[in-house]
């Protein structure tokens, strides 16, 4: 299958990127929002098919030089598997290199996807989340 690569959020329709993220499902992330992260996030990719329809997208916040944090990596379920995830990821560690480092944080159990890549765990990551209880819920954090 073809796929249209754009890399500028030009033109995005933000309700079927929002759409997106509820569909994979990564959660409910509003359109203002998605506008807002990904207008200052460095580098995106918006994945469209050959009907033009949003099919995967993801971004990567960085400053230049330093660090490169890789999130919002988004890919429809009827494509999951189909190795465009594959390629996504690729393009956006690409996209990375020449930084310092480059990071990201995986839905628990997806970790050896991400090793495929290059990306080992990190030992002393923490994190501060919105809702600090249901990300431990999730298995995202750990007290200990």
């Amino acid at each position: 299958m073809a796929f249209e690569w754009k890399t500028s959020a030009e033109g995005v329709d933000w309700e079927e990127l929002s759409a997106l993220y509820r569909a994979a499902p990564l959660g409910d992330k509003k359109p203002e929002h998605l506008r807002l992260v990904f207008g200052n996030s460095l580098f995106k990719c918006f994945v469209h098919d050959a009907q033009g329809r949003l099919v995967a997208a993801g971004r990567v916040l960085a400053d230049g030089a330093d660090c490169a944090y890789l999130c919002d990596i988004a890919v429809l379920p009827e494509h999951q598997g189909s190795g465009l995830g594959r390629q996504l990821v690729g393009r956006l560690v690409e996209m990375s290199r020449g930084h310092k480092k480059i990071i990201l944080y995986a839905v628990p159990g997806k970790e050896p996807f991400y090793r495929r890549f290059g990306f080992l765990r990190m030992k002393t990551a923490m994190a501060i989340f919105e809702n600090q209880q249901l990300q431990l819920e999730r298995g995202y954090l750990s007290e200990s």
